[in-house]
């Protein structure tokens, strides 16, 4: 009865501590899945790869083009986004911004 109780207060505890985690996508940006990257690539192609956790940043139409910004957050360095732009549902660009010390969340 104890290791039930045990058991049910390690749950309970998981459970509020994933309920308390950041609302910002973090993911793992190693060099093997950047090195995966091609440009033209498909939207689903990029996520396979780099997997969902990522925010849409920005979404816009140019010149009746779809423009589509992914951004993913470095999980090991937090103080790295990566931002992924999409025309036409086409991988365009991408590239690594640093956000400043003063604006990094402590946890």
């Amino acid at each position: 009865m104890k290791k039930n109780k045990i058991s049910i207060l390690s749950t309970l505890l998981l459970l509020l501590l994933a309920s308390c985690m950041p609302m910002y996508s973090i993911a793992y940006m190693t060099s093997s899945k950047m090195n995966k990257l091609e440009l033209g690539m498909s939207k689903e192609q990029v996520t396979q790869v780099l997997g969902t956790d990522y925010k849409i940043a920005e979404k816009r139409l140019e010149d009746n083009n779809e423009i589509e910004v992914l951004s993913y957050r470095d999980r090991v360095e937090k103080d790295e986004v990566y931002y992924f732009v999409f025309k036409n549902k086409k991988l365009e660009k991408w590239y690594q911004e640093l956000i400043p010390i003063e604006r990094i969340e402590i946890q």
